[in-house]
């Protein structure tokens, strides 16, 4: 996102932290049927009148295949990436290139061997500095094992030092200060030399660069103040950590816990740490506990903390469809939200309006159409936005997912 990047691993939107507790939505597999869509963007005229009045969403590519596409690179104007799936019957890996001019489907990397895994993951790690990282499927043989390429802008080959293990999401301040989660406990740091592994002091699922000698790591803990309740069950509590240059150091955080009498099976941690533009980190989880087994329930809590000098503290309360989302993009007016929504400034929550796909695509006018992006991204040096996915089409008899690229079209000023 060039200079108005938001820091933290993109995979953590999808985060597989406490499966036993709760499940974020928005990471599901994309549906079947055949979407015979055109190479060309749809025309910005065939919007509703009422849907141009705020930020809108308009199609820059919308692929004749059907499936989606679940990660986006923007190193240039016309060096976009952008990897994703056809489902044909066997969700077979695919990557786009965008080179200026027109959308083409490239190979993928060599190094990435033979891959019978999920879409491979982007990781733009400096300027015009993009790796790519093998997905293997879940209980695959040797699916610890992550094959890495990167692209130095005329073609992909092996990355000389890859991160070590099973890396998760990389996020980078420079391509010579580079850190990953190789494990629930442990962290990677590329210095432009080696890689080097730190112990983290809690289970953990997500970190976020800051600057240099300045990241956090977020998670939970089954261990200390709060976690304990009558007759030996645990309350695990919420968790973050601070590298500031020299170690992980434990960093005291808010405990969340229900009223009495408490719910089965209760739990809490933080699942996302945002660092945004300005210094300000920023941290996202939820208390949950087993439903289904005491009435009345008392309703999930999210956690929404904000870094505040020396301590955590509450964030300020978002209006409307805002409160609850969780950052994925800022620019200098204000944070792109998960969901298609965007919090300004002054607080004001704005719902990012998107085309309806056109006929040609074999989406009836009846047809009930989602738009769901995986990933967006600023184009260097622009106050451009671009953004990839795919819209579901839900029509009797023959729904689809068609996999697109969109651009931020701005409301007038």
């Amino acid at each position: 996102m060039g200079t108005a990047r938001i820091r933290g691993g993109g995979a953590a939107v999808c985060a597989a932290f406490a499966a036993s507790l709760f499940a974020l939505a928005g990471c599901g597999a994309p549906g079947g049927g055949q979407a015979k869509a055109p190479d060309k963007a749809a025309s910005t005229a065939e919007r509703p009148a009422a849907e141009k009045r705020g930020p809108a969403w308009t199609f820059a590519h919308i692929a004749d295949f059907n499936g989606e596409l679940t990660d986006v690179a923007v190193l240039a104007e016309d060096d976009i990436w952008a990897t994703g799936a056809e489902n044909d019957g066997t969700y077979a890996p695919l990557l786009l290139h965008y080179d200026g001019e027109k959308w083409s489907r490239e190979p993928l990397p060599d190094a990435l061997g033979d891959d019978d895994g999920y879409p491979p993951a982007l990781e733009e790690v400096g300027d015009k500095a993009l790796w790519m990282r093998s997905v293997p499927r879940q209980g695959a043989a040797g699916g610890e094992g992550v094959a890495w390429a990167r692209w130095d802008g005329t073609r992909w080959s092996p990355v000389p030092n890859p991160p070590p293990g099973a890396a998760a999401d990389l996020d980078a301040a420079s391509p010579d200060d580079i850190w990953t989660l190789t494990g629930e406990r442990t962290a990677a740091h590329w210095d432009g030399t080696r890689w080097t592994t730190t112990r983290l002091p809690y289970a953990t699922v997500d970190l976020a660069v800051a600057g240099p000698d300045d990241v956090w790591a977020v998670g939970s803990r089954s261990t200390g103040p709060g976690t304990e309740l009558n007759g030996g069950e645990r309350y695990a509590q919420p968790a973050s950590a601070h590298w500031d240059g020299t170690s992980w150091k434990p960093v005291d955080t808010p405990q969340a816990r229900f009223e009495e009498p408490i719910p089965p099976e209760p739990g809490a941690g933080l699942t996302k740490v945002v660092a945004l533009e300005g210094g300000e980190v920023r941290a996202y989880g939820m208390n949950s506990f087993n439903h289904g087994e005491v009435e009345p329930e008392p309703q999930d809590e999210y956690i929404r903390l904000r870094r505040d000098g020396t301590k955590w503290v509450d964030q300020d309360p978002a209006p409307g469809q805002c409160e609850q989302r969780i950052p994925v993009g800022q620019d200098e007016g204000g944070l792109f939200l998960d969901g298609n929504w965007y919090l300004t400034d002054d607080n004001r929550c704005l719902k990012i309006q998107r085309p309806r796909l056109p006929l040609s695509t074999g989406a009836r006018k009846g047809s009930h159409q989602t738009l769901w992006l995986k990933e967006i991204h600023r184009v260097p040096g622009t106050d451009d936005w671009i953004g990839a996915g795919k819209v579901e089409v839900s029509q009797s008899g023959d729904p689809f997912g068609a996999p697109v690229v969109v651009r931020l079209e701005r409301s007038p000023r």
